[in-house]
């Protein structure tokens, strides 16, 4: 264990947010105050206070293994009450608006199995597709891939990293709730550098990466920037619906 590692045995928090992405996390950050900032082997880490609960969150990085390790420092670390998975996702049901918030209640595996309920979730019978995410390992871009992937899962979102969240909650017994805000709809396709760009990388990798793209292609650069400004307002969208959630929780306020 490093110096920094240490450093995050802090006080039992409230809930627990693992983001992919800093885009997703920053707008959530600045609703928070008395936030400190704490250096891991993995990702960093911030504890702050909103709505009077204690909060712990990090932008644990693209991907199912990079969320997990976030989620079990997470654990390790503030022994949340309550872990919830937010970001951004892909709209596979076309009753999904782009920009629109939605609560996942049930996660699924490809072939539509491997079922897990999120917190709030049903107790039985079928939920609407609208509210079943299903986690995949690449990007989904084209809407024939999307309709495919809809078919074969029953599922109305998509998403890479909330699976590894849910079992690692699962498997320390926490309760795990799912954020998602549509970032783009089943009609939409998405600009063929998303999937190198969304790759587990360095912020230095990405930015090359971002910078060859443009280099191959320059049409680019106004596809990824429009993609850019879309995800700054989406990102305000999930930090509000995320504060909500943590005002609304049946947990004491701090004193």
């Amino acid at each position: 264990m490093t110096s920094g590692d240490r450093g995050i045995a802090a006080e039992p928090c409230a809930a627990a947010i693992v983001f992919a992405l800093d885009i997703e996390a920053d707008p959530f950050s600045r609703l928070a105050t008395g936030v400190r900032t704490l250096e891991s082997a993995g990702p960093t880490i911030h504890v702050g206070v909103l709505a009077g609960r204690r909060v712990a969150w990090c932008a644990g990085g693209v991907g199912s293994e990079r969320a997990r390790r976030a989620t079990r420092l997470l654990i390790a670390g503030h022994r949340p009450r309550l872990l919830v998975t937010a970001g951004f996702a892909g709209g596979l049901d076309p009753s999904l608006a782009r920009g629109e918030i939605v609560r996942p209640r049930r996660l699924v595996d490809p072939s539509g199995g491997d079922e897990i309920l999120f917190a709030g979730g049903p107790a039985g019978g079928d939920p609407s597709p609208a509210t079943t995410i299903v986690t995949v390992t690449d990007v989904v871009a084209t809407p024939e891939a999307k309709r495919r992937l809809a078919a074969e899962s029953g599922a109305g979102l998509v998403d890479m990293e909330s699976r590894a969240v849910a079992e690692a909650a699962r498997d320390a017994g926490i309760p795990c709730l799912a954020i998602r805000v549509v970032s783009d709809d089943a009609a939409t396709e998405l600009p063929r550098e998303v999937a190198r760009l969304a790759r587990p990388q360095s912020a230095m990798r990405r930015l090359g990466a971002a910078l060859g793209a443009v280099g191959r292609r320059p049409s680019a650069a106004l596809d990824l920037w429009r993609l850019y400004e879309n995800a700054v307002v989406d990102g305000k969208r999930l930090a509000a619906e995320i504060a909500r959630v943590i005002a609304d929780l049946d947990q004491p306020r701090l004193s």
